[in-house]
């Protein structure tokens, strides 16, 4: 049985960490080198850098923060944010990143997956989806969960899972810095149609909701940031639980 990954997520604006609640009302939370840092020393399985408002500004993701949080660190590196060509993965990974996500990217041009996995393999290109209830169904929304593309999630991560995605983030917007437990309706809904591994992201308030989280098998990571950040919950202690509540984990 593979085992159940813990992710902290990094999103990097100017320079500095920060966190919002339903992707608003953002707020500075530390040195993004220095919680990297905390995090590889903490038994964090991978980290995820996102560069949050690259896409919005219509610009390169910053590589100076990246190359100086990827030198502090010995795990695995998901990095994302402005990333729209074949270019920005070269330049990411030879950065340090691991994996690459893309967003906003792939849904102006959905071939960028399926080119960007035929170069790097597949397990190399992570589709990160910010995704909301919109009339009843999950809408998949863009540039930093600004702006409504009105595709349907469901069939989003079906074409995604087909053009060569690797794996898949599920950002869900409604649940985000909310603390209240994880999205399992949207988790379940996506999980149903890929076979891929699902990254799930949002609403991570407390051990309980990891353990909660695991129960679905389909899910191959808990993603989370604020309750990390402030040492709400510690990684390790996170870990130690869930094995003891029969979660395979590493330790």
């Amino acid at each position: 049985m593979v085992a159940k990954r813990i992710i902290p997520c990094l999103d990097v604006r100017n320079g500095r960490v920060v966190k919002g609640v339903k992707f608003e009302n953002i707020q500075d939370m530390a040195d993004p080198v220095v919680l990297a840092r905390y995090y590889n020393e903490s038994g964090a399985d991978e980290l995820v850098f996102y560069d949050i408002t690259a896409s919005v500004e219509g610009r390169a993701l910053f590589t100076d923060i990246l190359r100086a949080v990827a030198s502090e660190i010995f795990i695995p590196l998901t990095v994302g944010g402005g990333i729209s060509s074949l270019d920005d993965f070269d330049r990411v990974l030879k950065c340090g990143a691991d994996k690459v996500s893309v967003n906003s990217g792939a849904i102006k041009d959905p071939s960028l997956i399926s080119a960007a996995a035929k170069r790097y393999g597949d397990q190399c290109v992570v589709l990160s989806m910010d995704v909301k209830r919109v009339g009843g169904s999950f809408r998949v929304f863009a540039k930093g969960g600004r702006e409504d593309t009105g595709i349907d999630a469901i069939e989003w991560a079906r074409r995604g899972e087909e053009r060569g995605a690797g794996e898949i983030v599920l950002n869900s917007i409604d649940t985000d810095g909310v603390r209240g437990g994880f999205d399992m309706e949207m988790l379940r809904a996506i999980g149903e149609v890929v076979t891929i591994p699902i990254v799930a992201s949002g609403g991570a308030g407390k051990m309980e909701d990891f353990l909660e989280l695991f129960k679905y098998d389909r899910i191959d990571a808990g993603l989370a940031a604020g309750i990390f950040h402030t040492k709400q919950v510690n990684i390790r202690e996170l870990k130690e639980y869930l094995a003891v509540n029969g979660v395979n984990v590493r330790l």
